[in-house]
């Protein structure tokens, strides 16, 4: 099922991404999901491809996700 807006999201994307990473989320998901109509299982391989697309962008730190090149994330810490 496509999401219209952000607030659609499911409680686990919505709670725990920044908005912009919802944007990107819920494109990413929308588009996927559309591509794969075929697939018995496109709503979970919408969300694999959407949390990938995520992931290229930001990265989790702790028990934030934060965009990849504005701030350090505590993986890439010395």
């Amino acid at each position: 099922m496509p999401y219209a807006a952000n607030m659609d999201l499911p409680p686990t994307v919505r709670g725990h991404l920044p908005e912009h990473a919802q944007d990107i989320y819920r494109a990413t998901f929308n588009h996927a999901f559309a591509s794969h109509a075929a697939d018995a299982e496109r709503e979970e391989i919408a969300h694999r491809i959407a949390w990938a697309a995520v992931k290229r962008s930001y990265a989790k730190d702790g028990d934030h996700w934060v965009l990849l090149g504005d701030h350090a994330v505590s993986a890439k810490r010395p």
